[in-house]
């Protein structure tokens, strides 16, 4: 499908597409979670743009992370040390776990970029006082990028900002439904790069994209095949080779709870209120990652629901290695899908340190015991 190729060639050489960006006037927001308020970013007319390791040699990083730091964290500052990220204005940091607000700090103290900012979300989100918290930080950010940009950021400039969100959000829930409805009718490796391509591409492109791409599915008759419908669940997932070695072994992604996936793009921001209290409520109320509580119970029942939904046969947990939000989620998770019957896998990745011949195995293994 022509249309998905225009992903692939985005995520060719991202210097390539930072400067294709650039030639319309916009600056780059980098920003290293999906916490980060891209509506606010885009309505003051800057570029939001998710960052990747680009799973180079940890080297200058190294002087300032210990080795125990996840290889996103390591990775994303080495890219910035060594140059690779100069096309960035400035980035954006809502505080997750302990390594990246530690980036945070030294990002900050390099100053390297035009701007800098820390966005520090409630961490507790079922409270009225959260609630009134996280509106408070939300309105500060946006003064902080009214100054950058020179201007107002008006209610009709959210608006804008949530419609054109809203349509990349709806368009990505509609693909992930029509390959959980027809396994298979999108290869996984293709569904990746346009998740990915959606967090770092020019959301005007990206919105005009995803309808083309989910239209031309629903058009698609896939007749039923003999594999196994796997739940993937994490922090990042940023290989398309996983999705490959998944399809050889006989399973397919249909679902999954990643926060370069559903977490990132679930739920629509609602249009017909306030639209600062609008953004606030969309991410007060999404599906929580570790870093966030809303109930001891929250993140089980949902990756239950996520399983039973997509009539999962199991799920597989990708872990980056020393993730520690996730590694601690683990026992809890597993404990609760197990009790419903549900199998699982663990799996830990480094971006820099793949192993694929053991991962294929790992795989072929799994699905052969579901």
């Amino acid at each position: 499908m022509k249309e998905i190729n225009i992903f692939y060639n985005a995520l060719e050489t991202l210097p390539v597409l930072a400067s294709k960006i650039k030639a319309k006037q916009k600056k780059i927001m980098g920003y290293l979670c999906s916490y980060a308020p891209e509506e606010l970013i885009y309505a003051a007319g800057f570029h939001p743009m998710r960052l990747f390791s680009s799973k180079s040699d940890i080297v200058q990083a190294e002087q300032h992370l210990q080795a125990y730091c996840c290889s996103l964290v390591r990775g994303v500052l080495e890219d910035s040390l060594s140059g690779r990220l100069d096309f960035l204005d400035g980035t954006v940091f809502p505080h997750t776990c302990d390594s990246m607000q530690r980036l945070s700090d030294i990002w900050r103290m390099n100053g390297k970029y035009e701007f800098f900012a820390d966005v520090i979300l409630p961490a507790k989100l079922n409270t009225q006082s959260a609630r009134a918290y996280m509106k408070d930080v939300l309105t500060g950010f946006k003064k902080d990028l009214e100054k950058a940009a020179g201007k107002e950021i008006t209610d009709t400039d959210l608006q804008n900002s949530i419609k054109k969100f809203n349509i990349i959000r709806k368009n990505l829930s509609k693909i992930y439904a029509l390959q959980s409805k027809k396994p298979g009718i999108i290869k996984g490796s293709d569904l990746y790069t346009i998740v990915k391509g959606s967090m770092v591409m020019d959301r005007d492109e990206v919105a005009d994209i995803l309808p083309v791409i989910a239209g031309n599915l629903e058009k698609i008759d896939l007749p039923p095949k003999n594999i196994k419908r796997i739940v993937m669940s994490g922090s990042i997932c940023d290989s398309p080779d996983i999705y490959s070695a998944m399809e050889s072994a006989g399973g397919v992604i249909v679902g999954d709870d990643l926060c370069t996936g559903q977490r990132w793009f679930e739920g629509q921001t609602q249009v017909d209120e306030n639209p600062m209290d609008a953004i606030a409520a969309r991410l007060l109320n999404r599906v929580i990652c570790p870093a966030k509580h809303f109930s001891p119970t929250a993140r089980g029942e949902n990756l239950v629901s996520l399983a039973k939904k997509n009539r999962a046969d199991g799920v597989i947990f990708m872990l980056l290695k020393f993730c520690d939000p996730h590694a601690f989620d683990y026992p809890y998770l597993k404990e609760f899908l197990e009790k419903q019957g549900i199998k699982t896998l663990l799996i830990e990745m480094d971006d820099q340190q793949q192993n694929s011949g053991q991962l294929a195995t790992r795989f072929e293994t799994f699905i052969h015991y579901i």
